[in-house]
């Protein structure tokens, strides 16, 4: 084979590859975070993939199939090694129903993955302008990140906002500008990061393996009900709430 030729595999390859498919052992997750300071209350927080890659500035969006059926997942957030999805995508595509109609409990699962362009999440996002929703007290360091990438789609498709946890407990809804060329924090119409008390905004978790619908609370160490996977895949996580308070 001609030089050029073996070049031009190993090029076709690494494409594939860069595309991002394959099979994970999906384990169920009933608490929503996000360790880059998403806001769950402006996502859609049953359809979230925590994965133990790092969170990246345009792939954060996949897909994942069992069984004939599919769903779609912001990876919004580091796992400590399993490959979790919210308990209620995951239910869906262990038994194709709800999390909230029949409840099922389990552990890792293989089910295929693949990496889709961000557009294709676009339904998950649900801010008024179609842009991810962050934590304008302690998101900069990720979308600062994402900015200076050129061409990242967080970097051209992000909204700040005066909330400071990712279930939206504590802040204002307002949203926030930025301007690097000005200042390094965003400007927001109340003082950035007060805690003040938020309750118009709640984040909703669907408890396992029971299915009950409650509403998120900051987690303490005695109350945390993250992942579900087999031990080999448990590790050591960061809880957003513990993370940016």
């Amino acid at each position: 084979m001609r030089p050029l030729q073996l070049v031009l595999l190993a090029l076709s390859a690494a494409s594939r590859v860069a595309a991002g498919s394959g099979t994970v052992w999906a384990t169920p997750h009933d608490s929503y975070s996000s360790s880059i300071g998403v806001l769950g209350c402006k996502i859609n927080t049953n359809r979230v993939a925590y994965w133990p890659s790092s969170v990246d500035c345009t792939n954060i969006c996949v897909s994942l199939s069992y069984d004939g059926r599919t769903v779609k997942l912001l990876r919004i957030d580091q796992s400590g090694g399993a490959h979790d999805v919210s308990y209620d995508a995951w239910n869906y595509l262990y038994t194709g129903y709800s999390a909230t109609e029949k409840p099922v409990a389990g552990g890792a699962i293989a089910m295929q993955y693949e990496d889709l362009d961000a557009s294709e999440c676009a339904d998950l996002i649900q801010t008024d302008d179609g842009k991810l929703p962050f934590s304008a007290a302690n998101s900069m360091n990720f979308v600062s990140s994402c900015m200076a990438q050129e061409g990242s789609w967080v970097g051209s498709n992000y909204m700040m906002y005066n909330i400071m946890d990712s279930i939206c407990t504590l802040g204002y809804d307002e949203k926030c500008t930025l301007d690097l060329s000005v200042s390094n924090q965003p400007k927001c119409p109340n003082t950035l990061g007060l805690p003040t008390k938020l309750t118009t905004q709640p984040v909703y978790n669907i408890r396992y393996p029971n299915g009950e619908v409650v509403t998120a609370d900051p987690p303490t160490h005695s109350s945390r009900t993250h992942n579900f996977g087999l031990s080999f895949a448990m590790g050591p996580r960061c809880d957003a709430y513990e993370l940016f308070i």
